[in-house]
């Protein structure tokens, strides 16, 4: 497990160590106590996440067209 804070991460951080959290617990070769520790973990990065994947459909979501149908910009993003 990294040491990085989960809140810290990047996308991609968080997917790299989620996926080898579930690698160790599909493996049923950690200590029930590890084991408690790595789901909870793996919560944490499946969270943030999802914060993540939101956070750029959004994004997406707000970029405007010009009459032609071309990217022209973006909205302004209230993510209030």
């Amino acid at each position: 497990m990294s040491e990085t804070s989960v809140e810290d991460m990047t996308f991609e951080q968080a997917m790299a160590e989620l996926e080898q959290v579930v690698g160790q617990l599909e493996r049923g070769d950690v200590a029930l106590e590890d084991s408690i520790k790595l789901y909870e973990r793996g919560a944490k990065l499946r969270k943030r996440c999802d914060a993540k994947l939101k956070e750029a459909e959004e994004k997406v979501a707000a970029i405007t067209l010009d009459g032609e149908g071309q990217p022209s910009g973006v909205k302004p993003f209230d993510a209030g």
